[in-house]
């Protein structure tokens, strides 16, 4: 096996837990941080297709979202405190049956 099939494997591997994880929680944080889980095994599955390639724009590709799940991370990470400061719970159950 070679690396650049490793880059892909672990980055599929990583994908498939961060979508078990979003899947199978309630609980916000962690729906949150499954996420992001998917978000670098993509990240990983670009450079190792980059790498096949021998072109960069995978590489460059990746470095963009990076910095996009660096966004998405602080608005996430903002919004939840926020909920928990309103109701007290990171149940996402909870929030599926409030009211506006």
């Amino acid at each position: 096996m070679s690396i650049v099939n490793a880059y892909i494997l672990v980055g599929a591997i990583l994908f498939a837990i961060g979508l078990v994880g979003f899947l199978s929680r309630r609980n916000l944080i962690l729906m949150f941080l499954s996420t992001e889980i998917m978000f670098q095994g993509v990240i990983l599955n670009l450079v190792g297709f980059g790498i096949r390639h021998l072109d960069l724009k995978g590489q460059t590709f990746a470095l963009f979202l990076i910095v996009i799940a660096a966004v998405e991370a602080g608005l996430a990470l903002g919004l939840v405190v926020l909920l928990f400061r309103r109701q007290g719970t990171l149940d996402a159950e909870d929030w599926q049956r409030m009211k506006g």
